[in-house]
């Protein structure tokens, strides 16, 4: 009788807590929810077409992947301003002498379209610098991950892998 009543809480203890383990979320369910939370930031930057890319890799035409160090490069995309600071390797064909060698210009953004597909959203607009024309496609993945392929009439096509984050706030000038 008394080996009963010494399993009969135990019996009792290990049913009640069978219900908190119950309602615990399983892995699967929270990284779907930190995807859907991704996703939805990601949407609200498309949205507002204004964000910073990184760039992290450079993938010249006919070259091979090139590693960049992280946050010195970028686009920054804005619907009144656009600035781009990126290292080209490639062909140039008709570029300044004496120039910085890299894809720098500040413009207004033209022609500006977004598309969404079922794994990202394309996002196309030309930028017209002080000596030449680009057009800008960047293909967003939802977890933030994005590929920028740029094309000029002075210089051979090169793309970029990185990311999408919401732009910096601006330091205040002394």
């Amino acid at each position: 009788m008394k080996t009963k009543l010494s399993v009969l809480p135990i019996l009792i203890l290990c049913f009640l807590s069978f219900g908190v383990f119950a309602q615990e979320k399983t892995k699967k369910e929270l990284k779907a929810e930190r995807d859907l939370k991704k996703q939805k930031e990601i949407e609200a930057l498309i949205d507002s077409k204004k964000f910073d890319f990184e760039a992290q890799k450079a993938n010249p035409q006919g070259g091979r992947l090139i590693f960049l160090d992280y946050n010195t490069y970028f686009l920054k995309f804005n619907t009144e301003k656009t600035t781009c600071d990126l290292p080209f390797f490639g062909r140039g064909f008709n570029v300044p002498y004496g120039g910085d060698g890299g894809i720098k210009f500040e413009g207004l953004p033209e022609n500006i379209k977004i598309q969404k597909n079922k794994k990202n959203y394309i996002v196309k607009a030309t930028v017209r610098g002080k000596d030449d024309s680009y057009d800008l496609m960047l293909s967003v993945f939802f977890d933030g991950g994005a590929t920028l392929s740029i094309n000029s009439n002075n210089r051979g096509p090169i793309s970029y892998d990185g990311e999408i984050r919401a732009p910096k706030a601006q330091e205040s000038k002394k």
